[in-house]
């Protein structure tokens, strides 16, 4: 189904993070939108004052009579709905055109100018970089992140003029192949996601079919120093950045009383003194891939300077909720090795001399399985390691697998504990922190309001 025929669209399972930024550019374009989630929520009530008619049954009465004409309903589901879900059922067999998220955003990437951004880790933190940069610029853009901007409050950004479309590329079960990039940053290949791909052969060699996809004209800004294969179209310049060499870097770094300033040096123009607006030591090689990819685009040496410095951030990464001189307390949402060691090595070079202190939830069995090794090397270099059972997600148990695998093969010098879920909040009140961070993609992150009280006295 192309754009010009969709007059409705119906999403079954309304309320993901993608999900929701998918809705609001169908609502913005002013079509009847519906759906069906499993329970409401944040999203989802925001959704319905947006004008979205959603419903919390499984039930085919309730989809609206505008979504019931297969010639001009789009469906929209995402993998966690099971096939047998009646709905589902309901649309297969009367003849709509039903399609994935990725789907849906790989036919955007066909009518708009897709500035896509992929990678194990790094890809929400830069996209939504580069969203800003270009929506207060003077070519704006339309964008679907995988996380809440700070600066809009919300994942999605509507442009009524700009054929730029910012797009967080999922990498899970292969969904970035359904897009056709303008233009793609790779942030990084660690391997990930082994339930669905198996080998660390076949998760790179993922990575390598998508930048065939990238269409000619167009750009690759890759990571110096990934361990995987581009092979790109005739036609398409690749670029390598980091934070000191390739293409793209950072020079004359000064980090020093809260705020974080380097230059920009650009094969194109180099941008001094630019000011990171959340000051991180990792957000100085996301900004320069964020930079990069604006500056390619068109995007002028104050709007670049301008942007980073007025980046606010996205929810649960890097997330701030105190930073003062007697407690500093934040949520992160890094639940890879390789993000995990990103984020202590810059909280351990923006606080040198305090005691820093996680408390991580691990994500997934199979990933545990897999990883664990590695998950301890990475939270070794935290000065205190509270562990807390594994969020399962879509996952039933693994027999073997529990949190003990990463606790025992923490290194022996540091401070490290034990703990269930439930008594998270009993230890923060029973504990004086200094720097606490809260880690992982599960639902500790739902304790951070109150632990946010707890730590201010309340």
């Amino acid at each position: 189904m192309e754009l010009k025929d969709i007059k409705s669209v119906y999403f079954v399972g309304a309320g993901g993070i993608g999900m929701s930024a998918l809705a609001r550019y169908f609502l913005h374009k002013g079509m009847p939108v519906a759906g069906y989630d499993k329970t409401p929520s944040e999203l989802t009530r925001n959704l319905e004052k947006e004008g979205m008619d959603i419903h919390y049954e499984e039930n085919v009465r309730l989809i609206p009579e505008e979504c019931r004409k297969p010639a001009s309903t789009l469906v929209v589901f995402t993998p966690a709905i099971p096939a047998s879900h009646a709905e589902l059922v309901y649309f297969r067999e009367n003849g709509f055109d039903i399609q994935k998220r990725a789907q849906v955003l790989g036919t955007l990437t066909r009518t708009h100018k897709g500035l896509c951004f992929a990678g194990t880790h790094g890809k929400t933190t830069t996209s939504t970089m580069c969203a800003h940069i270009m929506h207060q610029s003077h070519l704006d853009c339309n964008a679907f992140l995988g996380g809440i901007s700070k600066n809009y409050g919300t994942n999605y950004i509507l442009s009524a003029h700009s054929d730029f479309v910012v797009i967080e590329a999922d990498e899970f079960d292969r969904s970035f192949h359904w897009l056709r990039p303008w233009m793609s940053v790779i942030t990084s290949t660690d391997p990930d996601h082994l339930d669905i791909y198996g080998t660390k052969e076949a998760y790179l060699e993922s990575f390598r079919h998508y930048t065939e996809l990238i269409q000619k004209g167009g750009a690759l800004i890759i990571h110096k120093g990934l361990e995987m294969k581009q092979h790109v179209q005739e036609g398409v310049k690749v670029y390598e950045y980091s934070r000191d060499g390739g293409d793209f870097h950072a020079g004359n770094v000064r980090i020093a009383d809260g705020t974080i300033t380097f230059d920009f040096l650009s094969p194109i123009e180099n941008v001094r003194d630019v000011e990171l607006g959340q000051p991180i030591p990792i957000n100085i090689e996301n900004g320069i891939a964020a930079m990069a990819m604006a500056q390619l685009n068109g995007c002028t040496a104050e709007e670049l300077r301008n942007g980073m410095k007025t980046y606010g951030g996205v929810d649960r990464r890097f997330d701030f909720k105190i930073k003062d001189s007697r407690h500093v307390f934040l949520s992160d949402y890094a639940h890879h090795p390789k993000e995990i060691l990103q984020s202590a090595k810059s909280l351990k070079e923006l606080y040198a001399d305090r005691k820093v202190t996680v408390i991580f939830q691990p994500h997934l069995y199979s990933r545990t399985r897999d990883f664990y090794k590695d998950f301890a090397e990475a939270l070794s270099h935290f000065d205190e390691v509270i562990l807390t059972e594994i969020y399962p997600a879509r996952e039933q148990p693994i027999p073997g697998v529990t949190s003990r695998l990463i606790y025992d093969n923490l290194r022996p010098d540091i401070e490290k504990q034990m703990i269930r879920k439930e008594d998270v909040l009993d230890f923060v009140r029973s504990r004086d922190f200094d720097v606490l961070v809260v880690l992982g993609a599960g639902n500790l992150d739902n304790y951070v309001p109150r632990i946010t009280e707890i730590l201010n006295g309340k």
